[in-house]
């Protein structure tokens, strides 16, 4: 990445036939395990398929191989709240994974209303010659049973398995969009609009309410719970974003309810700029503490900012993400893109950051060179091997052959959600409903 920040290749891509995708096949949220051994994604029909990352081949020692499908499993179903009057949809919104301790692997997965845990393990044996049941299962008459065998396992077919360890329901009122593992591995924590929840992995039946910014008359709401994250070194301290582009980082040794915060990050407004779309591309989608835990990555409808945790006033650097949109805002308030949650990513040195724009675009920033890039994840571009060129916008004046216009842009087709490998080079987006994973030039 330091020097050819701008030729990636393309490792495998996960493409659903479009002539057959439906609204159902649209990912809602990838995520890397810890050792980037495995990828998740989730979709809207409730599903989460599970890549896993081939071995290294014996002929080529120095190539890993590809992510192949490894587990799929319905996670959420629709359900209707009848007290409500309200249908629950079973698209995922986050996945986490947690760190693995024996062979089975573990991760959470919620909906807007329901947090899983899941243990997803192989079986490759089974057990054969038991006493009281015949080999079809049935049971045996105890009477005919004259002697003791002892049952032995018999190896057989790979089998993955995917079992819902436990359920965390009826905590929240309003949708999560959030959820985060601590540091202690003991405990997590689910976000709502206006609550954040505080869970022990061992107790579905209560959750503790770290925060509640729930005003006593709903008239007075002026803004709400965007994203929320646990500090990956410190488990007392979280930061949770809101709807007004302001941060707050929150010590739970201070107290039990986190509604005082300890540190408060909000950048100025330049007058010059203010319009009456300022309130709406301020609020931020998401925040990610630096693998270091030294700082916050925010984004917001068109740049992403790093906070470092010792400085509140303003960010230490800003990334334009797609500045030529500020023309545009009109059109986007109207065809609702305006509202657009787009997520965002340090690679696992925190020396590089990406996030996604429109036209299936995505942004890769250089903190220490200042260079960016802009990439594209599309169909025409993802035969294996292939080397991704940089993409160009044009704002107006002359277009040259190789740049697009802005005008031309496919507001449908966006990228939300991406991921990146915690020790490599290799990145996954998911643009609609297909997953693009990419890697660096391979040598």
């Amino acid at each position: 990445m330091e020097e050819d920040i701008d030729t990636r290749k393309i490792n495998n891509s996960f493409l659903r036939d479009h002539s057959y995708a439906t609204e159902a096949d649209i990912i809602s949220t990838v995520e890397f395990n810890h050792t980037g051994e495995l990828l998740a994604t989730g979709d809207k029909g409730g599903r989460v398929v599970i890549f896993q990352r081939e071995q290294e081949s014996k002929n080529q020692p120095h190539r890993r191989g590809e992510y192949n499908v490894y587990s799929t499993f319905q996670s959420h179903e629709p359900e209707f709240d009848y007290l409500k009057s309200l249908e629950i949809e079973e698209k995922i919104n986050k996945i986490r994974w947690l760190p693995q301790q024996n062979a089975a692997y573990f991760l959470l997965s919620t909906n807007d209303k329901t947090v899983k845990l899941w243990k997803v393990s192989e079986r490759d044996k089974r057990p054969e010659g038991y006493n009281l049941k015949d080999e079809d299962g049935r049971l045996r008459d105890p009477s005919m049973i004259t002697m003791l065998r002892v049952p032995v396992l018999r190896p057989m077919d790979l089998m993955v398995e995917a079992t819902p360890r436990r359920v965390f329901a009826n905590a929240h009122t309003y949708h999560i969009n959030s959820i985060s593992v601590n540091s202690d591995y003991e405990t997590y924590m689910s976000a709502d609009d206006l609550r954040i929840n505080l869970w022990n992995f061992e107790i579905t039946n209560q959750s503790f309410n770290i925060v509640d910014i729930k005003p006593a008359n709903m008239e007075e709401l002026t803004e709400v719970i965007t994203a929320a994250e646990f500090h990956p070194h410190h488990c007392n301290t979280f930061v949770y974003s809101s709807s007004k582009g302001t941060i707050r980082l929150c010590d739970m040794r201070a107290a039990a309810l986190c509604d005082r915060h300890s540190k408060f990050f909000e950048e100025p407004e330049d007058p010059s700029n203010r319009s009456f779309f300022s309130e709406i591309i301020s609020s931020i989608s998401d925040v990610k503490f630096s693998h270091s835990g030294r700082y916050i990555m925010t984004r917001d409808y068109l740049t992403v900012k790093v906070w470092d945790l010792n400085m509140e006033n303003r960010p230490i650097e800003t990334y334009q993400v797609h500045d030529y949109l500020r023309s545009k805002l009109c059109s986007l308030y109207e065809n609702d893109c305006i509202f657009d949650k787009f997520e965002c990513v340090w690679n696992g040195s925190d020396s590089v950051i990406m996030t996604g724009s429109y036209n299936n675009f995505f942004r890769m920033f250089d903190r220490n060179t200042k260079r960016d890039v802009t990439l594209e994840a599309s169909r025409e571009n993802s035969k294996p091997r292939a080397i991704l060129k940089p993409r160009k916008v044009c704002v107006g004046g002359k277009r040259r052959k190789d740049e697009i216009s802005v005008d031309s842009l496919d507001f449908s087709k966006k990228i939300l959600h991406t991921a990146w490998h915690p020790s490599e080079n290799i990145i996954a987006v998911a643009a609609t409903n297909n997953l693009y994973i990419f890697q660096d030039k391979v040598n």
